[in-house]
Formats: structure tokens, sequence, C-alpha cells
């Protein structure tokens, strides 16, 4: 599945958006997206991210041409929306979270069809490469009332990919999934993605975005609070925790005054957490301190910053 019909446009860019505003009218006037600007690079994984009522769903509804902007600029593929709306449209599939796919139709037919309705030409059409693609060749003549939610998942994909658009938008794709059937669609994505299709992810789950995603951009109340590259986000929050598991779960004061010298010391149960950050406090001061405690250590780990923990951060102070 390649999209060689689409060209790359000059500045590299799949989707460039400059001071994007849409303000929904009312009794209160309410701005859905306030001065919105942010790029996302051809053929990357780019992760839209923001709690619910955020702004999400009006972006990627503007990118796809369902609801109409009232200021600002927005460039799919290269090309104004304004301008060039039926092309730009083209240049997007949508899979949506709700499974809406006609139960009384196989996967074969279902495809063929919505390939008619984006005028496919029959002998152009990839239904078949689609099904291999996304792992239902099995089910191509099964109703689709009788796949598996994990199969459904996979078969909004290849409808959303049936006129090869150089851009996939995944509306929280795994949505009610197992663990085990994430896994396997996190896989797809990722191959859709090394066939140079890019990739705008939206999702709850952090874990998602920050194991599928190159870049990350956060929104809330309708304003972009970060854009950047995964790992500089990461990396700007300057903090580790270590978690000691304890014999004792006494901690004498004088272990308390000196723990505290390497960050926020908490006991939580059993175990004794330590928040510290990396550029001031090195893993040997730490490991020295430990030991000329009185400590009575059982076991100990650390873990470093998350994605969900930057974004809690993030979304709780704006």
């Amino acid at each position: 599945m390649k999209t060689e019909n689409w060209q790359i446009p000059k500045n590299k860019l799949a989707l460039e958006i400059k001071n994007l505003t849409k303000i929904y009218q009312g009794e209160n006037e309410h701005y859905a997206l306030d001065d919105v600007s942010l790029n996302v690079k051809a053929g990357s994984m780019f992760g839209l991210l923001g709690p619910n009522g955020a702004g999400k769903s009006t972006l990627i509804n503007i990118i796809s041409g369902i609801v109409l902007k009232s200021s600002g600029y927005v460039s799919v593929w290269g090309m104004n929306i304004e301008e060039e709306r039926k092309q730009s449209k083209l240049a997007v599939g949508v899979v949506p979270q709700e499974l809406n796919i006609d139960a009384f139709f196989t996967p074969d037919e279902l495809l063929d069809l919505h390939s008619g309705m984006f005028n496919v030409p029959k002998a152009f059409r990839k239904t078949k490469e689609l099904l291999k693609l996304m792992d239902l060749s099995d089910k191509a003549k099964s109703y689709s009332r009788k796949l598996s939610g994990g199969m459904r998942r996979r078969l909004l994909v290849a409808k959303a990919m049936v006129h090869s658009p150089p851009i996939l938008i995944l509306d929280e794709p795994t949505a009610g999934v197992d663990v085990e059937l994430r896994q396997k669609l996190w896989q797809h994505f990722k191959d859709l993605n090394k066939l140079g299709v890019t990739i705008i992810l939206t999702t709850h789950y952090l874990e998602e975005a920050e194991y599928l995603c190159d870049d990350i951009a956060i929104i809330n109340k309708g304003k972009i609070i970060a854009n950047e590259n995964k790992q500089s986000l990461l990396t700007k929050f300057n903090e580790k925790i270590i978690y000691i598991k304890l014999k004792k779960k006494k901690v004498s004061d004088k272990d308390k005054i000196s723990l505290k010298k390497i960050g926020t010391v908490k006991i939580v149960s059993d175990t004794l957490e330590i928040i510290f950050k990396p550029s001031e406090t090195s893993m040997k001061n730490i490991i020295k301190t430990l030991y000329n405690s009185s400590l009575d250590i059982l076991d100990l780990s650390t873990k470093d910053v998350s994605l969900e923990d930057v974004f809690i951060n993030m979304t709780n102070n704006k």
C-alpha cells in the first residue's frame, strides 16, 4: 500500500497550521480553537493529545474538511484547504473512534463500495492489498457482524485508506481494545508509517503515544501548550523517581534529613519514594547517601519521567 500518487510537498510538511481559530456562536461565544499553530512533518507519526473538550475533534474535523474554520491558515499536503478544498480532503483518511461498519457487508464488499465513493476506478482499487496489509484476507468474505472488535478496528483503517491518502488520522483507534489486540494494531500502524503514510494519532492512552509517535502536540482549552519532539518533551521535565522497598517502615529523623538533600521524600506503605533531579543529583551521590544511612533496604528501582507524567503536569497547571 503506497501513496506514490502524492508528491511530497516542497516544504516537506504534511500539515501546516497558522493562527487557526474556531469560534462557536451561541448565547456564550466559545473558542474551540484559539490561535493554534503547528506543523506535522511528512512521513512522521504525530501525536495530538489533550483532555476531553480540549479541541482535538474540532481540529481533526477542520483538517478533514468537515468543519469550517473561523480564521487562520491550514495547509494539507501543501494545499490550502480553502483554495483546494476537494483535493485537500482527498489527502486525508480518517479512522473514527466509533465502529461505524455496516454489519451486512463483507470486508471485501465494504472496501469496494467505499472505493467507489471516492471514484477510484475498478482497475486501481486496492481491496485485496489492503485486506492483506490489515491481516484480514481470510475474512474477506465474512459478514462484518461476525468480525471481532480488533478485526473491525483494522477494517476501519483499511476503509480509510481505499483512496491511498498520504495522511491518516487515527481518532482513539484502540479504545476498548484489550492489550494483545492493541499491540497488534500498533504494529499495523507502524507498518503503514514505514510505507510512507503520515499518521496523526489522538489517544487517551499516553503509553500508546509514547511508543508510536515521533513528535507530540498537547492541546488544552483550545490552545497548544506543547509542540515538539517526544524526547525533547520528556527530557524537559528534569525528574526521576527512585523506589526503595524497606524491611522496616520506620525512617529515622537523621535519615530523613540526609535523604531530603537528594530530593522530595515520600513514604508509601513499606516503600520510600524519592523524586530527584538528575541534573542536580548524581546516582553515585544517591547510592552513597543510602549506603551511609541506617535503612534496611530489600529492593531498589528507578523510574524515568513518562509522557503521562508530562501530560498531567502540563494540563493540570493550565
